[in-house]
């Protein structure tokens, strides 16, 4: 990841000479290729191929990310950017085996949430079931008054799956008895989300499997003739922690108190290798850069950033703008997320919030001049790497294309691949961020102060309260409420 004086001079002499020419979004648009996005996201799925495939935090496959941002950012357009890696430390966690046997020694369909504690080894779990109501207002066993009466002690609970943190289901569950958790997924099929017990959370849960709809129901139905249902859970899981990276580049050009700033989460989940998820939002910003590094003129200093550990809780952009000073924060004018960009089956959504200014309008009348259907939705859930920023006060706004059914069907599957991108969604929409960034980088007209004057925002303390908040909410909501926001409830918790 760190390049000589060597390579850099070579990276001069290829570009031939600094950028001379002026900045417009004209000229930025024209230079947003779809094949070069193509290429982009052909090199990050070759990387997952290449490396158990996936990118996720912990894995290989992340660490050969890195190294393909940074030789782009670093190594060609040295002249023009200047690169850097931020590193960080997190709890890794990655199931290797996991299984659930049915009643008559069938093997059942059953994914593990990340930070899911291991069972006793060899052997695993096997104890009867124990049925429990159905809530889907307030969701199935989210309270502790919906445990009462409930003895679960040495038995498998059977609990549906919705609304509140599969966590906070495993902690009541554990409270009453409970040796792990048999939890059925509130949808049919086996299309379904992994979600994220938290790191915060080891040690205080016991073991789950998420296994479908129909297993689940039809187990009810035995339990509920009075059968005594048996049934196996193995878990063998593995913690410990690790160094990951944010990689940020920018401009050597403009004023270093005006920023304007885009972002990108690098990692997969380590289900896939996260072509849509985030490597639109991934190639969106490369190509920008590549872009923007032609060009001189413009008054306001540009931020590209690659965020580590989105998919274990927006970790990596949590801990840069929660080592931010004031005085930092403050130069940030901007800020722009870009998280999956290309679904297959596109919306187009602005999310936004009360401080977010002129962006949203900028993204808007480029889409509508395209002809696009845009939609608006917020940043209520806690959902992407917006959130250190939208709790700093900085003015943020983002972009989305949906996750899951119907949007991607392959969200945080196996099968977002290259093949699981709309490259018209995407190559508009990085047209779109681009003219977006060029207009804020000429001028901040429109662009409103940072808020900082809310409760929330009195004192470092406060902050810091506000960022293990978000980080509860995202780490809850895994994989990772990415679900559109105003069409249907988050199927990911």
């Amino acid at each position: 990841m760190k390049f000589t004086q060597k390579v850099a001079a070579a990276a001069l002499f290829a570009s031939g000479a600094i950028a001379t020419d002026p900045l417009t979004a004209d000229k930025v648009e024209a230079d947003i290729k779809t094949d070069e996005l193509q290429r982009v996201l052909w090199n990050l799925n070759h990387i997952a191929d290449r490396n158990g495939g996936n990118r996720a935090f912990g894995e290989p496959g992340y660490k050969a990310s890195v190294d393909f941002v940074v030789e782009r950012a670093q190594g060609r357009f040295w002249p023009e950017m200047d690169t850097w890696v931020q590193p960080f430390n997190h709890t890794y966690d990655k199931t290797l085996e996991i299984s659930v046997t049915g009643p008559e020694g069938e093997d059942v369909f059953v994914i593990s949430p990340q930070y899911n504690p291991a069972t006793p080894l060899p052997g695993g779990i096997t104890a009867s079931l124990i049925n429990t109501p159905v809530d889907d207002a307030t969701g199935s066993m989210c309270l502790p008054e919906q445990w009462e009466g409930i003895d679960a002690t040495g038995k498998l609970a059977l609990v549906k799956r919705g609304i509140c943190g599969v966590a906070e289901k495993l902690k009541l569950a554990r409270a009453h008895g409970a040796l792990g958790v048999i939890l059925y997924n509130q949808d049919p099929g086996t299309n379904y989300a992994t979600p994220t017990l938290q790191a915060e959370n080891i040690g205080q849960l016991i073991p789950v499997g998420i296994i479908p709809l129909e297993v689940g129901t039809a187990w009810i139905a035995r339990l509920n003739a009075g059968e005594d249902v048996v049934v196996k859970l193995l878990v063998d899981a593995v913690s410990d922690t690790r160094e990951t990276w944010n990689v940020i580049s920018e401009t050597k050009e403009g004023d270093p108190n005006n920023v304007i700033m885009l972002g990108a989460h690098l990692d997969s989940v380590q289900q896939g290798p996260g072509v849509n998820d985030d490597g639109s939002g991934t190639a969106a910003l490369l190509e920008i850069m590549g872009s923007v590094k032609n060009y001189k003129g413009f008054p306001h200093k540009i931020r590209f950033a690659w965020w580590g550990a989105e998919e274990s809780g927006l970790v990596g952009s949590l801990y840069y703008t929660s080592q931010l000073s004031e005085a930092e924060a403050n130069k940030i004018k901007y800020y722009f997320n870009y998280d999956m960009i290309g679904s297959i089956n596109p919306i187009f959504e602005i999310e936004s919030y009360e401080n977010s200014g002129i962006g949203p309008q900028l993204l808007e009348d480029y889409l509508v001049s395209k002809g696009k259907t845009v939609e608006h939705g917020g940043f209520g859930d806690g959902n992407s790497d917006y959130v250190g920023f939208v709790e700093l006060g900085i003015p943020t706004a983002a972009l989305f294309t949906g996750a899951g059914e119907p949007w991607d069907p392959c969200y945080h599957q196996e099968c977002d691949t290259i093949d699981n991108i709309d490259y018209d969604a995407l190559t508009v929409n990085t047209k779109a961020a681009a003219r977006a960034l060029v207009t804020l980088a000429h001028s901040l007209e429109g662009v409103p102060t940072r808020a900082t004057t809310t409760p929330n925002l009195r004192g470092r303390s406060k902050i810091a309260s506000q960022f293990k908040r978000w980080k509860r909410l995202a780490e809850e909501s895994h994989g990772h409420g990415k679900m559109c926001s105003h069409k249907e409830k988050k199927s990911t918790v």
